[in-house]
């Protein structure tokens, strides 16, 4: 059995579970320890910066959790898919944050607001944990922090991570501009032409037909091959309720209606609530992709000096992991 095939089987049962480490997160520690936690607990993929010490960060991860499995008397059922998403020019998932120092009167509101903890106490952005999220600048009242592009050479680093083992690539696509769009996502596939490729898209800038005419021209390039993440409200799901997850069901189920034999996964504000609600709903998916609140979850234990010092540490972590793991994929089957 291929990979592809492989996914493809989970994807069909609806049991897909992807923990996102956030397509700027290029803190290479956290997402070694995300990697290592979240196979332990038996997520089916592990999304990534496009970045090759990132992704031998994972492969890292994944690698120690085959290791210390039988120790932690847990057997993991399947490799994660090691998924790596980039970004266009505009989309808030590859931006960087950036204080202005003129402007800072050094309140501190943004440092409570990061979900990162990635502002020192010199209102200094370490930008390698930055996310993109937005979260400092909402909280800042006087406007002072900007936000930069993360640009990167997509032509040579993505052929690059390919090689390396990565399984599939994602495109974060929160812009009007639709040749920009249709121009990477040409690119995304001619790398990844036996595998599954994802398009990553909310509603931000786009109607609800707009949102599907995107949807069924990118399906034209890639046909059955095509995930379409719908993004309700990115970067959104610090909170575990209702409301927080309400916009990622509500932009599958507008997915849903484009009646495509494309696999649509949930994301944006995504978290332990998400499948109940779709299930309340009557929306249909074939997986969950949760980013903030899954990391934040496991955070008290990752962020450990001696996280490895002492497994009862990493076992912690996994054991909350896997509650969400389970609970998000038990309830929901696409039928």
């Amino acid at each position: 059995m291929t990979r592809f095939d492989e996914m493809n089987a989970i994807l069909e049962e609806g049991k897909f579970f992807k923990v996102v480490c956030g397509a700027g997160n290029e803190d290479i520690e956290e997402v070694y320890r995300l990697s290592l936690v979240y196979t332990l607990a038996g997520a089916s993929s592990i999304d990534v910066s496009a970045d090759e010490e990132v992704v031998s960060a994972v492969f890292k991860g994944v690698g120690r959790a085959f290791e210390l499995a039988p120790s932690l008397g847990l057997e993991i059922g399947i490799r994660p898919f090691i998924n790596v998403s980039i970004g266009l020019k505009g989309d808030p998932h590859v931006r960087k944050a950036l204080i202005i120092k003129d402007l800072c009167t050094q309140c501190g509101k943004c440092i409570d607001a990061c979900p990162q903890a990635t502002i020192s106490d010199e209102f200094t952005v370490q930008t390698y944990r930055c996310i993109g999220c937005g979260h400092c600048a909402s909280a800042c009242k006087v406007n002072a922090v900007e936000f930069i592009h993360q640009k990167k050479e997509l032509k040579k680093i993505l052929p690059v991570l390919v090689e390396a083992g990565v399984d599939n690539l994602e495109l974060h696509a929160t812009i009007a501009d639709e040749d920009a769009v249709l121009n990477d996502w040409y690119l995304i596939n001619s790398l990844v032409p036996d595998n599954f490729v994802s398009l990553c898209i909310d509603r931000t800038n786009l109607s609800n037909e707009q949102y599907k005419k995107r949807v069924r021209r990118v399906f034209e390039i890639s046909g059955e091959r095509t995930i379409i993440q719908a993004d309700g409200d990115p970067m959104s799901g610090g909170r575990d309720d209702f409301n927080t997850t309400l916009q990622a069901v509500s932009t599958a189920d507008i997915t849903g209606q484009i009646d495509l034999p494309i696999k649509i996964l949930v994301s944006g504000g995504t978290n332990s609530k998400t499948t109940e609600l779709a299930e309340l709903c009557g929306v249909k998916f074939h997986g969950v992709s949760i980013g903030m609140f899954a990391r934040k979850l496991v955070r008290d234990e990752i962020m450990r000096c001696d996280f490895e010092l002492d497994l009862k540490h990493i076992n912690n972590a996994v054991q909350k992991a896997k509650v969400l793991v389970d609970s998000t994929i038990k309830k929901f089957s696409y039928t």
